[in-house]
């Protein structure tokens, strides 16, 4: 394989990433930095945010500004993106990565459960955009990069809240389109397949996911945190600039 895209029009965008400390997260703000991006992003897991952050400037890059931030809280998750903005400037992107796919069994589920995942899972999404709109009309236009799952497409069990959280994703994308398509803001939907981060090959890949991954997807070779880094970069650069309202799925074929 060749070398992959250069993004002038990235050099110096403003991204706020969620979750942006491990997993996709961590390659989307490495991906983003290594582009020339100014990037601020919240994650829970600061060890490993801190971490990033240091490989990053050792390399040589711009260091992204890393705020620990629990997104279930939105006074914090929009005062967090508002001292960020303060000091790298209104937002270009927005990338609502943060997820925790926590599984269940439906006669677990209580209704303060059900609302938890509800405020991991959905509800940030849509603050971040509040938080980011009048900044994003100063700047006369944007990205928004919402993150969704296969996992609803390929009719996964045991968790079904997770799944109804990941649909959703969809229909709030298309609708934000419309009502920010007037101020040149774009939105749209990257939708992973079964990523190899650390996570899951910890929690879930055995011998039975390797044989799953080789029948479902259409391409051999695992799905790699890099590979959904590359689409939010394309979509975050002004390549994408007539692209919104869309599912883009990077699966591999899986669904």
């Amino acid at each position: 394989m060749g070398p992959l895209a250069k993004y002038g029009s990235l050099e110096g965008k403003r991204v706020f990433v969620t979750g942006g400390g491990s997993g996709i997260g961590e390659a989307i703000v490495a991906a983003l930095v290594e582009q020339g991006a100014l990037v601020g992003f919240v994650d829970i897991m600061r060890d490993a945010s801190e971490a990033l952050v240091a490989r990053l400037t050792a390399a040589g890059h711009t260091a992204p500004i890393y705020r620990y931030c629990d997104i279930t809280d939105i006074p914090s998750l929009q005062a967090v993106m508002a001292e960020m903005a303060a000091k790298l400037g209104d937002f270009d992107v927005i990338v609502n990565n943060a997820a925790n796919d926590q599984r269940h069994q439906i006669g677990d589920v209580s209704v303060e459960y059900w609302d938890e995942r509800i405020a991991i899972n959905q509800r940030p999404m849509f603050f971040t955009v509040q938080a980011a709109l009048e900044g994003m009309k100063r700047r006369g236009g944007g990205s928004v990069i919402n993150f969704s799952s296969m996992s609803w497409h390929a009719k996964n069990p045991n968790y079904p809240i997770y799944a109804t959280t990941k649909a959703s994703v969809i229909g709030l994308t298309r609708c934000l389109a419309r009502d920010l398509g007037q101020f040149n803001i774009r939105v749209n939907t990257v939708t992973p397949g079964w990523v190899m981060t650390q996570r899951q090959i910890d929690l879930w890949l055995d011998e039975a996911g390797e044989a799953e991954i080789a029948r479902s997807q259409c391409l051999p070779g695992k799905l790699m945190p890099e590979d959904i880094a590359a689409m939010v970069l394309f979509l975050s650069a002004d390549d994408s600039k007539m692209c919104t309202g869309q599912e883009f799925i990077v699966d591999a074929g899986w669904v």
